[in-house]
């Protein structure tokens, strides 16, 4: 089987990553939405917690963009480091008062995501998603143009 059939069977394996990348997107799209559908209490919230408006915009920007990007599996290893990094950085930044057990939680909640999105960054989308439709088409056509692509697909950046 070459490279072209095999890329066109779909495993259980790539029912469960997909299910795994919708579930992992839920909690970034949800959060993203009602930030910004409740964008004035938002920055009221974040602004006692020392966060400015802008970097609210960016937050909800990367929430919505980056689970965008991990449900559709388009630029999955793209957004999967950009949400790992932010689950780290919101974990040590805002979870780390350790005799409150709540805030033990959410900063165990934080770092079970962010190893969620290191796992994902590693593996890819799957066969299910844009990334490996994208691959297909790259990886089907001899034109010289798409050389550095080729390149790209074949050591996993894409």
């Amino acid at each position: 089987m070459d490279y072209l059939e095999n890329a066109n069977v779909v495993h259980p394996m790539d029912i469960t990553l997909l299910a795994g990348r919708l579930l992992l997107a839920w909690i970034f799209l949800h959060e993203g939405m009602a930030l910004a559908l409740n964008f004035d209490a938002a920055v009221i919230a974040m602004a006692k917690l020392g966060v400015f408006e802008l970097l609210v915009v960016a937050v909800i920007a990367l929430q919505l963009a980056a689970g965008l990007s991990i449900a559709l599996g388009l630029l999955t290893r793209l957004g999967a480091l950009s949400l790992g990094l932010f689950c780290l950085s919101t974990a040590l930044m805002f979870h780390n008062d350790f005799a409150n057990h709540n805030e033990i939680l959410h900063f165990e909640k934080d770092l079970a995501i962010a190893g969620g999105m290191f796992v994902l960054v590693t593996t890819g989308a799957g066969t299910l998603s844009v990334d490996r439709f994208l691959e297909r088409r790259i990886m089907a056509t001899a034109d010289e143009s798409r050389k550095p692509l080729r390149r790209a697909v074949e050591r996993g950046i894409l």
